[in-house]
């Protein structure tokens, strides 16, 4: 009799979204959308379902920039990326909508430069990929405008919106219901603010409703809030007729909400907040009080007070109300002929859904002295948290913004699209661990540039000594203290040909190829995180970006074969030769299978997460900062492992050689030899689990020597140098 075939695990991406428009639906997302999406992403990598990873993906990173929590979605953006490359997904629709969800996300986050480059190449994508009516052509051009707007330049914000009106104009149904419609009158009126000069001291433009985006962004709908109008904004002849235009695109987009019975929804958060902002330019700020009230209400029923949206939204209601009070009116009872007449009694909006009220960065108005104090307190977060010492990436972003940038556009302006600029390779600040002990070497204002051979060949020297020439000290820090080791064919900084930049990390001009594993294992994973740290600020071109992603994309094969060699090392120090050598009394052998058994355990961390979203474990001084970044990431494999292996370390001098002197009162060794047993043992037992949720093994056996024959027969090439003998 045949054996029945055991059921396969599958992924419904159908009933994924069902499932997540339910929550939304129920405005339960403060509470429930994040499990969700964190156990749909580990369903459709256990089903090894790529395509509905990517989708689940796309979803958590609008719900991500939607809560303001832009730094567990850095990974997010980078893994959905990657997965994308992976797939060879480039030159299709859905490679122009992970485009898009990318650089919104990076724009939300504040790191405009690489949001404009990842606008751009969606939008080079989109001209074959989507039809000119798409509706997300004019998500991705409001999206960009609101960069524009961001970055303050709002002229060239005013023509993505027009681009975008074109694109509504021509698919819209019923204007007088479109929401996306509406989103666009609330973007068009708070432009039509920004090009006036007398409200550039007013609160938060950019904070009320620019990014009127939903909670998430899929690739069947708009990956944030769209345009149109029944006609673009003609230029005002005067300050108080282009105020007038603002009010009456932002009254039209609540009357909109309202006559498609959409107050309910996300965006209309947004359209309040644009609604106040207008109403503040023309000293009615006892209304925008009222409407500030009604966006917060909205933005606490779906998503509650701990975002972005709604302490911003919040510090703009303390400067209405200062505003209000200074005009001796009373907010609640005021209304004007321009109010928006409303459905039915309402004090404060009970609307559902979710809006984003600013980008990240935004500075928030004061409100220290203000009679409105205990508001600001209340809804605001604290203005008297500890600032952190500049790091050398923030340093070397604003050095590059500040010099580097006008440089190429001056000098080289035809190679504007073609230089790439970040700070990657050696040194702590390339990880980020970098503190004010770092600055007494190698640190202080630099960046560097990577150009291709042949843009090398044209311009690398003479762009070498226009960089030397910048100025060496910069906000405070400089000149740059550097040693030997970085100077020279080692130095850190400065103009690069891409190959070279590698090499010279390396040993290769770019990653090895898949069908080399042996090449691969000859680079060790401190080399390949050198490689891979950092960050790119703009990359135009794409090349360097590509052949650094190249180095992130470990084979599989090789992926599992070093993990074989992990399982083989913890088993070998940690549960066979560190009780041996503690029985003995051999305290040193002891402490050194103690380490081997922490490298190992820590690189095998790194290895399951995989590469390409977890990067590489680095050198030994940065092993366990790395490692405890990654421990505290959202949907982390094995994040319990980095605490119990420092506790092992903590307790590894009692262990090995124990008495007194080590605090242990005359007791010895014993105590703390049978703890670390005890924790070698639960480190290895989580690893068992894991492998099995992994499904790269069947077996229970915890010695973990014997799981080895499992996870190699997941190796396809079994090279001689893959398998174990």
């Amino acid at each position: 009799m045949e054996a029945e075939a055991e059921p396969t695990a599958s992924f419904d991406v159908n009933a994924f979204l069902v499932g997540l428009d339910t929550i939304f639906d129920a405005h339960e997302g403060a509470t429930k959308a994040e499990p969700y999406l964190l156990r749909a992403m580990s369903d459709a990598e256990n089903a090894g379902d790529n395509a509905g990873l990517l989708t689940v993906l796309n979803e958590t990173m609008g719900f991500y920039r939607s809560q303001g929590r832009h730094e567990d979605n850095q990974w997010i953006v980078q893994r959905a990326i990657e997965l994308a490359l992976r797939m060879r997904l480039e030159g299709t629709e859905a490679w122009t909508t992970t485009l898009i969800n990318a650089a919104t996300s990076m724009r939300a986050a504040g790191k405009y430069d690489q949001a404009e480059d990842l606008y751009h190449q969606a939008i080079d994508s989109a001209k074959t990929t989507l039809s000119p009516t798409d509706r997300r052509m004019a998500a991705l051009h409001n999206n960009l405008s609101m960069l524009y707007s961001e970055t303050g330049r709002p002229e060239q914000a005013e023509h993505e919106l027009e681009a975008a009106l074109q694109v509504l104009q021509s698919s819209s149904v019923d204007p007088m219901k479109d929401i996306d419609i509406a989103a666009t009158h609330t973007n068009i009126a708070l432009i039509l603010l920004e090009l006036m000069p007398s409200t550039s001291g007013g609160a938060d433009t950019d904070a009320t409703a620019r990014d009127a985006t939903p909670p998430v962004a899929r690739p069947s709908s708009t990956a944030g809030a769209s345009h149109g109008t029944d006609g673009a904004p003609s230029p005002a002849t005067s300050e108080g007729a282009e105020l007038h235009e603002a009010m009456r695109h932002a009254r039209l987009s609540l009357e909109i909400y309202r006559d498609a019975g959409q107050e309910h929804t996300g965006h209309y958060a947004s359209a309040l907040a644009g609604y106040a902002q207008v109403c503040l330019a023309a000293g009615r700020a006892a209304e925008a009080v009222q409407r500030y009230r009604q966006a917060l209400s909205v933005i606490e029923e779906n998503y509650g007070r701990d975002n972005d949206y709604y302490r911003i939204t919040a510090a703009n209601l303390v400067q209405a109300q200062e505003q209000a009070d200074a005009q001796r009116q009373v907010p609640a009872e005021t209304t004007s002929d321009d109010a928006v007449p409303e459905t039915g009694a309402r004090t404060t909006a009970t609307a559902a859904g979710s809006t984003t009220c600013s980008a990240p960065g935004t500075t928030m108005p004061g409100n220290a002295a203000s009679p409105n104090a205990a508001t600001a307190q209340a809804l605001a977060p604290s203005a008297t948290a500890p600032a952190r010492t500049l790091s050398g990436l923030k340093l070397a972003r604003a050095y590059w913004q500040e010099y580097g940038k006008p440089l190429i556009a001056e000098r080289y302006p035809e190679y504007q699209g073609r230089i790439a600029a970040g700070l990657v390779g050696h040194g702590s600040e390339c990880y980020g661990f970098d503190d004010d002990l770092s600055h007494d070497h190698d640190f202080g204002p630099g960046f560097c540039l990577w150009l291709t051979d042949e843009d090398y060949a044209a311009i690398g020297e003479r762009l070498q000594a226009d960089y030397d020439a910048l100025p060496d000290t910069f906000m405070g820090f400089g000149p740059k203290a550097q040693t030997a080791r970085a100077q020279g064919a080692g130095r850190r900084v400065g103009v690069f040909r891409i190959g070279d930049f590698f090499e010279a990390i390396t040993g290769y001009r770019q990653a090895p190829p898949a069908d080399s594993p042996h090449e691969w294992l000859m680079l060790d994973e401190p080399t390949l995180a050198a490689a891979t740290n950092g960050e790119v600020f703009a990359d135009p071109l794409g090349v360097f970006s590509k052949t650094r992603q190249g180095f992130k994309l470990m084979p599989e094969d090789v992926r599992l074969s070093l993990i074989s060699r992990r399982l083989g090392m913890i088993a070998q120090a940690g549960q066979y030769n560190l009780p041996r050598m503690l029985q003995r009394g051999d305290g040193a052998a002891a402490w050194c299978a103690i380490n081997e058994f922490a490298e190992a355990a820590a690189s095998l961390v790194f290895l399951i997460n995989t590469p390409v979203s977890a990067g590489y474990m680095p050198y030994y001084k940065w092993r366990f900062a790395a490692l405890r970044r990654l421990s505290r990431r959202m949907a982390a494999r094995l994040p319990q492992v980095c605490a119990q292996l420092e506790d092992v370390l903590r307790l590894a001098s009692a262990a090995c050689f124990g008495g007194v002197g080590f605090g242990e009162g005359g007791k010895g060794s014993a105590p703390a030899a049978a703890q670390v047993d005890s924790t070698v043992a639960a480190i290895c037992a989580a690893i068992v689990a894991e492998l099995n949720r992994e499904g790269l093994t069947d077996s229970e056996e915890t010695f973990l020597e014997w799981q080895r024959p499992y996870i190699e027969e997941h190796i396809e090439h079994k090279t001689a140098c893959l398998v174990s003998l």
